[in-house]
């Protein structure tokens, strides 16, 4: 018989997911290290029982493996900065929102924006939330074109 350790997908866990995943692409980021021991080192050295471990493993894998693609994405909104002046953790948020907004269709594009923002007041700079919101609204309405037209008629 198979034990499965995975946590059933609920906000609270893909919160959690998000969480994790973000300080884990900002160690990548920063110190470089394989994405494989970065994933055994966050699930021996936190509580993940209650973490969508799918999920984080998803974000912490794909983004890197999607980076050009997802920085093209989201690079033309950036407006008031270069992607070369971005932050460490907002070039992280940016990074795993655009990827949840372009792979993750099942999760609803006020969802992603919501999530970043929240994280980016809990890590990021002062006021790096409002820049990550705005830049994450002008994606939205680029790759998430319907869904944001849906929502805005209703």
């Amino acid at each position: 018989m198979k034990t499965d350790m995975t946590t059933k997908a609920t906000p609270a866990s893909r919160r959690k997911a998000r969480h994790y995943a973000m300080q884990a692409l900002y160690q990548w980021q920063m110190a470089g290290s394989s994405l494989s021991d970065i994933e055994a080192e966050f699930r021996s050295d936190n509580d993940m029982k209650n973490v969508d471990l799918d999920y984080f493993h998803e974000l912490l894998h794909e983004v890197p493996k999607q980076l050009t693609a997802l920085e093209a994405s989201f690079e033309p909104h950036l407006i008031e900065r270069a992607l070369n002046e971005l932050d460490p953790v907002t070039e992280s948020l940016l990074r795993m929102s655009t990827y949840e907004l372009t792979a993750r269709l099942d999760v609803p594009y006020k969802v992603v924006i919501s999530e970043a923002v929240a994280l980016a007041k809990k890590f990021g700079a002062t006021d790096s939330h409002k820049f990550i919101n705005g830049v994450l609204d002008r994606a939205a309405v680029a790759l998430r074109a319907i869904e944001v037209q849906a929502e805005r008629k209703s």
